[in-house]
């Protein structure tokens, strides 16, 4: 018989970070899979093959027997995420704006070449 509870699947960085025992995911990817993508638990065990079918269940579980506390954990998720890509958006890392220069003058290249073989 196993004597494991529910909360020994988890454990808890912070309030804002809870993550699959053993693993390096969150909660918050597993049920943004099933309530907001409505995939099945062996659908989400099949996509993170680091998680068992038992732990998939057992992060449902948590949601379902935490309904209030997981959705604002969940809502708490969301707007970090948003603010993250607000701030990124509006000061991006020095690696992207020379990405974006080698995209530039890809494209500028490319036309030139087609000017040429025209």
């Amino acid at each position: 018989m196993n004597t494991q509870t529910l909360k020994d699947y988890f454990y808890v960085i912070s309030p804002n970070d809870i993550r699959i025992q053993g693993t390096r995911i969150g909660i918050e990817t597993i049920l943004n899979e099933y309530i907001n993508c409505g995939r099945s638990p062996e659908e989400i065990a099949h996509t993170y093959p680091s998680l068992t079918l038992e732990q998939v269940y057992a992060t449902i579980l948590y949601y379902l027997q935490n309904q209030e506390s997981v959705t604002e954990y969940m809502k708490n998720w969301l707007q970090h995420g948003y603010t993250m890509r607000e701030q990124q958006r509006k000061n991006p890392p020095l690696v992207s704006e020379k990405f974006k220069q080698l995209r530039k003058a890809r494209q500028s290249f490319k036309n030139n070449e087609s000017q040429i073989l025209n």
